[in-house]
C-alpha cells in the first residue's frame, strides 16, 4: 500500500474526550473515529489489525472443533421473553419495532437464537456434541459509554455455543475453549489473567472464568494469590473465615451512648478513638420487593453480587433515604441489628466478632458491647462482602491476595440447562428418552480486544503492534521523493518485500521528515526502513518500534533481516 493513497490522517492532538491511551492513540493514529456516543467506524488501518485478530480466533476456533455460522444481528423480542432476559437486560437492550410493530433486538449476545436453532436442527444424541461461533457486530444501551472501543454501544465480539449429553461433555468443551483461549490471547501478545467470575446477565448453572488484560485503567479489580494460581474477579472471590476464638469473654450488656452527628465509619473512628474492624455497618438494601439489612465490619464493603446469589435476587440496591427511614426508624448512619425487624444478613467476619459498636436506631445515638447473636440472631451467615488486599488465599491458604486492575477481553460459562430447557432443545437419549442439551457459551470482544492490545503496547510517541497483529508487517519511509535515487531504492525494495509476500507499506508522500517519522512512530508498524541520503550507497536504516533498536544495513541485509524477523509468524 501506498501511504500517499490511503485513507488516513493522523492528528496531532487527541481529542478532549478520550481520557485513555488506546483511545487517544487510535484516534491520532487514524484507526478509529466517532461517529456517535460508542460507536466508531473502523479507517482501514484498524480493520487490517481487526482481521489479523479475528484469523487468529478463527484458527484456534477451528482446531478446537468448532464451526463458523453467522447468525442474525436482529433477534425478536419474543426469545428473550421466552428465555426470561428481556427483564434481566432492560434498559441495556437495543430494541426496535418493525412497520407491523413487532418489537425486535439488536443482540448484545445470541444465546436465545442459537438454542433456537440448534432445537430445530438437532433431535438426537447422535449429533452431539457441537459447538458453533460467529464472528459478529453486537449492540448494547451503554448507560455511559466511554474509553473508546473498551466500552461502547456497538462492538465486534466473537461468541461460540457448546451442546452436550451431559455434564462430562460440558467439562469437555470448557477445557477445550479454557485452552483455546490462552492460545488466542498469547498469540496476540496480550498479557492476561484468566480469573473466576460471576455469570452475570449471562447466567447459568457452572463455572465461569473472565480473561482479564492487565491495565492500570482497568475497570475490574483482579485479586490473585502470590503463591498458587488463584485469581478472582473481586465481584466472585472469596474470603477465608479465621478460625474463631473459642476463649470465651465475659461482654458487659450493651450501652447507648450519645454521638451527635457521627453518621460515617471515619468520624466514629476519630471521635472515639477506635479502630473501623470495631464497628459493624448496617446497610438496608432492596431486591425484588424484597427489604433487607446486611452487616458487615466498619473495614469492609458489601458485595452486592455474593448478596444477591445468596437471596436468588436478579439485582440489589440500597434502599433510599425515605425507605430507610420508614423501615429502620431513623436515617442512614444510626441503623443497627439490635431490634431491627428486617431481614439480616451478617458477613461471616461479624458473626466472629467479639463484641462491637453499631447504630442504636435512634439519632445521635449508638450502641457498644453490642454481641452477635447475643444481642442480635444470627439466622442468615455468609461470605457477604469484598475481599481485601492482603488477606490470606482461600485456595491454598499460604499466599496473599494482592489486587490488580483489568480490561474484560474473554468470558466462558458453564450455562447448564438454563436455556435449552426454556426454549425447549432437547434430544432423544439412546433410550429414546427426551433429555435437554447441555449448553457453554464462550465470548471473545474483537474490538475490546484491540484496545486492551492498544493499551499495553504503546510508548508517548505511538503504538507498538505485536508483529502478529501489525497493520503492515515493513514501513518503508522516503526521506525526500524529490531524490530520484531515494525513490529507485525504496520502490525496488517496496516490490522485493511484496513479492516475498511480506506487507508492506511506503510513505511516497510529498511530506517532511520530521512529519514521517511522527507518523510512523503514532501508526506503530514494528519494522521501519528508513531511505534517506546513503541510499545512493546502497544502505539503507534499519528501525525496530518495539525495541527502539536502530542499524544502518545494506539494503541485501535489511531483506535478510526483515525475513529472519517475520519467519516466526510462517
Amino acid at each position: 500500500m501506498r501511504q500517499s493513497n490511503l485513507l488516513l490522517t493522523t492528528l496531532r492532538e487527541a481529542p478532549s474526550e478520550a481520557e485513555t491511551s488506546s483511545h487517544q492513540l487510535l484516534l491520532r493514529a487514524g484507526y478509529i473515529r466517532q461517529l456517535a456516543a460508542g460507536v466508531y467506524t473502523y479507517l482501514p488501518l484498524c480493520r487490517r489489525v481487526l482481521r489479523k485478530i479475528e484469523a487468529i480466533v478463527r484458527h484456534e476456533m477451528d482446531v478446537s472443533g468448532a464451526q463458523e455460522v453467522l447468525m442474525p444481528s436482529m433477534q425478536p423480542a419474543e426469545l428473550w421473553k421466552e428465555s426470561g432476559r428481556y427483564e434481566v437486560y432492560g434498559k441495556e437492550l437495543m430494541t426496535l419495532r418493525d412497520r407491523h410493530e413487532r418489537e425486535f433486538i439488536l443482540g448484545p449476545t445470541h444465546e436465545e437464537v442459537v438454542t433456537t436453532l440448534v432445537r430445530n436442527e438437532i433431535s438426537s444424541y447422535r449429533k452431539l456434541p457441537i459447538t458453533v461461533y460467529q464472528i459478529q457486530t453486537k449492540f448494547r444501551d451503554e448507560r455511559r459509554p466511554r474509553f473508546g472501543l473498551l466500552r461502547g454501544r456497538e462492538f465486534l465480539m466473537k461468541d461460540a455455543y457448546s451442546f452436550d449429553t451431559n455434564l462430562e461433555g460440558l467439562d469437555k468443551s470448557y477445557i477445550q475453549m479454557f485452552e483455546a483461549y490462552h492460545r488466542i490471547f498469547e498469540r496476540c501478545g496480550l498479557k492476561f489473567r484468566a480469573v473466576h467470575a460471576d455469570s452475570g446477565a449471562i447466567g447459568g448453572e457452572g463455572g465461569s472464568h473472565e480473561f482479564m488484560a492487565l491495565a492500570d485503567i482497568g475497570e475490574d479489580t483482579i485479586a490473585a494469590c502470590t503463591v498458587c494460581d488463584y485469581a478472582a474477579n473481586l465481584e466472585q472471590a472469596e474470603s477465608v473465615r479465621p478460625v474463631k476464638n473459642e476463649v470465651v469473654i465475659q461482654v458487659p450488656e450493651i450501652e447507648k451512648f450519645l454521638t451527635p452527628d457521627l453518621r460515617t465509619i471515619e468520624q466514629l473512628e476519630q471521635e472515639l478513638d477506635i479502630r473501623p474492624d470495631q464497628i459493624i455497618k448496617t446497610l438496608i438494601y432492596e431486591g425484588d420487593g424484597q427489604i433487607f439489612a446486611v452487616l458487615v465490619r466498619g473495614d469492609h464493603e458489601v458485595n452486592e453480587i455474593k448478596v444477591s446469589k445468596y437471596l436468588g435476587t436478579n439485582e440489589i440496591k440500597l434502599a433510599d433515604y425515605e425507605s430507610v427511614k420508614s423501615l429502620a426508624g431513623v436515617e442512614s448512619g444510626f441503623v443497627g441489628p439490635v431490634g431491627l425487624t428486617l431481614t439480616v444478613l451478617a458477613d461471616a467476619a461479624v458473626a466472629d466478632m467479639t463484641q462491637g459498636i453499631t447504630g442504636a436506631g435512634e439519632k445521635d445515638y449508638h450502641f457498644r458491647n453490642v454481641v452477635p447473636g447475643r444481642d442480635f440472631s444470627l439466622g442468615h451467615v455468609g461470605d457477604f462482602r469484598n475481599v481485601a488486599e492482603g488477606e490470606v488465599c482461600p485456595h491454598c491458604l499460604e499466599g496473599i491476595l494482592h489486587f490488580h486492575q483489568g480490561i474484560e477481553v474473554g468470558h466462558v460459562f458453564k450455562l447448564g440447562t438454563k436455556y435449552s430447557e426454556k426454549l425447549g432443545a432437547s434430544y432423544l437419549d439412546s433410550s429414546g428418552k427426551s433429555q435437554p442439551m447441555i449448553m457453554g457459551c464462550y465470548g471473545i470482544g474483537i474490538s475490546r480486544l484491540l484496545s486492551a492490545i492498544a493499551e499495553q503496547h504503546h510508548d508517548e510517541d505511538g503504538l507498538m503492534w505485536p508483529a502478529a497483529l501489525a497493520p503492515y508487517q515493513v514501513h518503508i519511509l522516503i526521506m525526500s521523493v524529490k531524490d530520484s535515487e531515494q525513490r529507485t531504492v525504496a520502490e525496488d525494495l517496496y516490490d522485493q518485500l511484496t513479492k516475498l509476500g511480506i506487507e508492506t507499506l511506503i510513505d511516497d508522500r510529498d511530506e517532511r521528515a520530521g512529519v514521517k517519522f511522527k507518523d510512523s512512530s503514532l501508526i506503530g508498524i514494528p519494522l521501519s526502513i528508513v531511505v534517506g541520503k546513503e541510499a545512493s550507497q546502497g544502505r539503507v536504516e534499519y528501525l525496530n518500534r518495539n525495541t527502539a533498536g536502530k542499524e544502518v544495513l545494506e539494503i541485501m541485509e535489511a531483506v535478510s533481516r526483515i525475513k529472519q524477523f517475520y519467519s516466526q509468524l510462517i
